[in-house]
């Protein structure tokens, strides 16, 4: 009888401690998490202010990364609409009306921190109090190879548009690295081509907003950067319209030629 009431007493008290140590974690991620941006927008279209939080929770007191980030839109009407977002570094947020409607969207950036400089983008829209998530365009779909010759090339399947890369310059690092051999590839290879680095609202046609982002390529390596790739976006008919794109090569030059 005493050996299961010494159970029955151990086990209460396990339980108690463990509810007591998940009450001071959830009471110390709480103290943890602090608001990163507020701002006062009418994004419903009532005509009335709403308020906005971006709010962060650090991986460690102190620390720069976020390992949650919340948006929450806190409506005049006092509704209130909460998001969970993927962890990074910085978040920023831009009030444009992206989807042509006449009310205000909300567009989320978030640094994530990485060696290729990229950010995750995130498009929300409020109207009539009702949260709905645009997202963002995909990025470019974009093949690439080397060839010989120290030369690559790069084809945008979105508008069938090909470009060729003159790579002679870095033969040498190319050589060392044994991605050719006397100017010939020692096998098929591929260039990285990174998604979106950065995303940004702009004017696209007169005073009709979009997107404009810039993908990097790059060759042997993360570092090698060989060019960016631009591409405005307009949303028309629920859904992201490829306006037009650009290539910027770096300290190269480039031919251009249709399929």
């Amino acid at each position: 009888m005493k050996k299961e009431l010494l159970f029955a007493f151990a086990a209460f008290f396990f339980m108690s401690l463990s509810a007591i140590t998940g009450v001071y974690a959830v009471e110390e991620a709480n103290m943890l998490e602090s608001v990163i941006v507020k701002e006062q927008m009418d994004v419903t279209g009532d005509g009335k202010l709403d308020t906005i939080y971006v709010k962060g929770e650090p991986f460690e007191e102190g620390a720069i990364f976020l390992r949650s980030i919340t948006l929450e839109i806190l409506s005049a009407t006092g509704k209130d609409h909460k998001i969970n977002l993927e962890g990074g570094y910085e978040p920023r947020i831009d009030f444009k009306d992206l989807n042509n409607d006449g009310v205000k969207d909300l567009f989320l950036a978030v640094n994530t921190g990485g060696s290729g400089g990229l950010s995750n983008h995130y498009l929300y829209t409020v109207k009539d109090d009702r949260l709905t998530d645009l997202t963002v365009p995909a990025p470019l779909v974009i093949q690439t190879s080397f060839l010989n010759g120290y030369k690559a090339n790069m084809t945008i399947e979105n508008t069938n548009e090909s470009y060729q890369f003159d790579l002679r310059n870095r033969a040498k690092d190319y050589e060392r690295l044994g991605l050719y051999h006397n100017g010939k590839l020692n096998e098929p290879a591929e260039l990285m081509v990174l998604p979106f680095g950065t995303l940004k609202p702009v004017k696209v046609t007169g005073n009709q907003m979009g997107l404009k982002g810039s993908q990097r390529i790059s060759g042997a390596y993360n570092a090698d950067s060989i060019a960016y790739v631009e591409s405005s976006w307009v949303y028309e008919n629920a859904q992201w319209k490829l306006l037009d794109t650009n290539v910027m090569e770096l300290r190269r030059n480039t031919t251009k030629k249709k399929k």
